[in-house]
């Protein structure tokens, strides 16, 4: 329970400028350290027979947000309201094409070395561009479990996503599964589309790289409209961010659509029937001159906000007086953790504020918003 005042709150936020196309922040307020003195950095901090299950990274390798806003950042941080596309397309394929466009622009290249904060049990991220009003919330810790709801009341439009990621490490590179499902809801026409996450790949030899790569798939039941995309990372050290894939009917299986280009940069459709090619996405129009989130109601911000919840840390990394970084965040850990303790020992389970969480073998987690429309937020994306 937050019980701060609210000038103490509004003074604790940090809003920093969000991912673009060059995998650092589109201005000037964050650069990442020297990768040498945050190796240092690291090993200065681990200790022969350190217990590295407790482990945690030190600020040095974190960009100044929470994973729950890099999250947010993909739906409301865009140059192109490609939802909005989505909703008034006139043709089921129309609207198809538009929902894949909008499904590659959610991703962002990232920077190596450096990665979000992991958000705490119960952190949120709430903030609105338009009339598109976007809420998260971190519904599970072991795993983590972070949960999406967004709708947009002009357009009829709601999104509902669910995922956690699922590390493993191959020698040469990290590969982080991302597990869980998205789904877009067409209102107004009664269609729904489901679709999954590339993975995530973080490579240290032989050359260092962050990619997206893996199969995505995309249908929609009501138009019977299937698409399979595949991306591709970095080859022999070259970025290469290649997209492949099709659009075809899930009931002849014959394909209608043939998807090339790079997802950072044009990607195009070629009709099989007559050979006519159309670009579906333009990265560089939709990825440029994002707006950093403000501040519009400073009385609705809650402590859960994560802005709020890693304000001083932000801080403190965007000073680099990594000794003040380092005691909030050891602070904010430790909090956690004594919160847990809490409620083990009173034999308290913790339910989620914003959604329903519920787990199966089959289906995984499962996480369903208790409201029906996202209210507007307290955080506003500039248009």
């Amino acid at each position: 329970m937050v019980t701060e005042g609210e000038d103490d709150i509004e003074k604790r936020i940090v809003l920093t400028s969000p991912l673009s196309l060059e995998g650092d922040q589109s201005e000037t307020d964050y650069r990442a350290p020297n990768l040498i003195h945050r190796i240092f950095s690291l090993l200065n901090t681990i200790r022969p027979g350190s217990d590295l299950t407790r482990f945690k990274l030190p600020p040095l390798f974190n960009i100044p947000k929470s994973q729950l806003q890099c999250y947010g950042e993909s739906v409301y941080c865009v140059g192109d309201d490609l939802l909005s596309k989505c909703a008034n397309g006139r043709t089921p394929i129309e609207r198809f094409t538009s929902v894949i466009a909008w499904s590659i622009s959610t991703l962002r290249p990232l920077m190596f070395g450096v990665a979000p904060y992991n958000p705490i049990l119960g952190e949120t991220h709430h903030v609105s561009r338009g009339s598109l009003n976007v809420l998260l919330e971190q519904v599970s810790h072991h795993p983590p479990v972070s949960a999406l709801h967004a709708t947009n009341e002009n357009d009829n439009i709601e999104m509902v996503w669910c995922q956690y990621a699922v590390p493993k490490f191959y020698g040469t590179k990290i590969e982080a599964e991302v597990q869980g499902k998205r789904e877009l809801k067409l209102l107004s026409v009664g269609e729904t589309y489901l679709m999954n996450s590339p993975n995530l790949v973080i490579r240290f030899f032989p050359i260092q790289g962050v990619d997206w790569v893996g199969n995505v798939t995309i249908q929609c039941q009501e138009s019977g409209l299937v698409a399979e995309l595949c991306y591709k990372g970095s080859i022999f050290g070259r970025s290469n961010r290649k997209i492949r894939g099709k659009i075809f009917m899930s009931t002849s299986l014959k394909t209608i659509y043939e998807i090339s280009g790079h997802w950072d940069r044009i990607v195009t459709m070629k009709d099989i029937s007559n050979g006519k090619v159309t670009v579906i996405h333009n990265a560089k129009e939709v990825l440029s001159e994002l707006k950093t989130p403000i501040v519009k109601d400073p009385k609705g911000l809650c402590g859960s906000e994560s802005a709020i919840v890693w304000g001083e840390v932000s801080r403190g990394i965007l000073t680099k007086s990594w000794e003040k970084a380092s005691e909030a965040k050891t602070s904010i850990e430790e909090t956690e953790r004594e919160l847990v303790r809490q409620r083990k020992s009173k034999g308290e389970n913790w339910i989620p504020k914003h959604f329903t969480l519920s787990y199966t073998k089959d289906t995984g987690w499962e996480c369903l918003p208790i409201q029906t429309w996202v209210p507007p937020a307290p955080i506003i994306v500039p248009i």
